[in-house]
């Protein structure tokens, strides 16, 4: 409640105003903005909820007298969200497609400032601001992720999910538990990646269904077993994964990213990877290659990545080598910090092999593409000690 306070002053309500709504003093109003209080009694929930208009259930108390009495269903569905929104959220989801995150990352954290937070606080636009709001800021994570921002895409998944819970979307909360289950999988934790995936699919169950959603969540679940060396239940996720996907759906969703055939070989060939059947993997990480077109340009790259490691790790450099040279003409201005870095881990598992003549010449090639790169993308991956931008 504190940080509600704190967002009605923000939006030009005074204190003393606030303080007289709810028949506190300022003194204890301050107490609750700064923290050093909570609101705990119902009494001055159910103030605060008839202050200033704020529906019931999104304070946990019933409806209050003043709110419309509603005839609720099993799966009600969401009203529809806003045209602006989504197209703003479609224009960006393209444009990072192709771009990458950090050059995005910035526009998209501004755009939620400038013209998605403001409405939080404006009860008359409905409860369809939080599901956007979620949704914009779980794909601000993502971006962050994408710069190597990693602590700043935990508090944006963090965000995305208690807005997306506030609003009631259990959809899209457990999708942003699948983006956060992959976030800590990356940071080397398997059992918390495994607790967000469960989260996620604890919380799907208890909405429509939606298979692509079912799919990436028993993927992420497979991720997790299979870096944590648990095959058998891996591959059991894994299977669940593909089943469905193949699904129909009791609905859409608009604000989930979509979770395809080619997500998913690529997250195959990554769990496959780990469970050490590379022939499999490599089934699955051709495909991913062959589901992505020259649109989908951080896609492609980092199944392509996933294919050559493959090769590497079958002993085929000839192979390895020519996947290789394909990546090299990966656009050099895609602002992915997670490329590079990909790149840099192909280049570390070639490195040994470099006494064979294809490999050292390739090597010599993707050095200068990487210098070429590093300057290009100077704004978004700093020197060894320097500052972040």
């Amino acid at each position: 409640m504190g940080a509600v306070f704190r967002m009605l002053n923000h939006r030009g309500v005074s204190t003393r105003r606030i303080a007289a709504a709810v028949d506190i003093t300022q003194g204890r109003l301050y107490d609750y903005m700064n923290g050093k209080s909570r609101v705990e009694k119902l009494a001055l929930f159910e103030q605060i909820a008839d202050a200033f208009h704020i529906p019931g259930h999104l304070l946990g108390l019933a409806r209050q007298s003043w709110e419309p009495s509603v005839e609720t269903q099993p799966h009600q569905p969401q009203p529809p969200p806003d045209g602006d929104d989504l197209s703003a959220m479609d224009a960006f989801r393209v444009a990072d497609r192709q771009t990458g995150g950090g050059r995005l990352y910035a526009a998209v954290v501004q755009h939620l400032r400038d013209r998605v937070s403001p409405r939080l606080v404006d009860l008359s636009t409905g409860h369809g601001v939080f599901a956007a709001a979620a949704a914009l800021t779980e794909m601000a994570g993502w971006m962050a992720h994408d710069s190597g921002q990693d602590t700043a895409a935990l508090g944006h998944f963090g965000r995305g999910l208690a807005l997306a819970q506030t609003g009631g979307d259990l959809p899209l909360a457990a999708h942003v538990a699948a983006s956060l289950s992959h976030l800590v999988l990356q940071g080397g934790d398997a059992v918390g990646a495994a607790r967000w995936a469960q989260a996620g699919l604890d919380l799907a169950d208890r909405g429509p269904r939606i298979p692509a959603l079912s799919s990436r969540l028993h993927t992420m679940q497979a991720r997790a077993m299979a870096a944590a060396d648990q095959h058998t239940w891996a591959r059991r996720a894994l299977e669940k994964a593909h089943r469905a996907l193949s699904a129909s759906a009791d609905t859409a969703h608009p604000w989930l990213s979509p979770f395809d055939a080619g997500r998913l070989a690529s997250e195959a060939a990554l769990i496959l990877i780990d469970l050490g059947v590379y022939d499999e993997a490599l089934a699955a990480a051709k495909d991913a290659v062959a589901l992505r077109d020259a649109g989908r340009a951080r896609s492609l790259a980092l199944a392509q990545i996933s294919l050559a490691d493959i090769h590497v790790r079958r002993s085929d450099l000839d192979a390895a080598v020519a996947v290789g040279h394909d990546l090299l003409a990966t656009s050099p201005t895609l602002g992915s910090v997670r490329v590079v870095q990909q790149f840099d881990g192909l280049r570390a598992r070639l490195e040994p092999h470099k006494r064979y003549g294809p490999v050292r010449e390739y090597l010599v090639r993707f050095d200068d593409a990487r210098r070429a790169r590093l300057l290009l993308l100077a704004d978004l991956i700093p020197s060894p000690g320097g500052p972040r931008r």
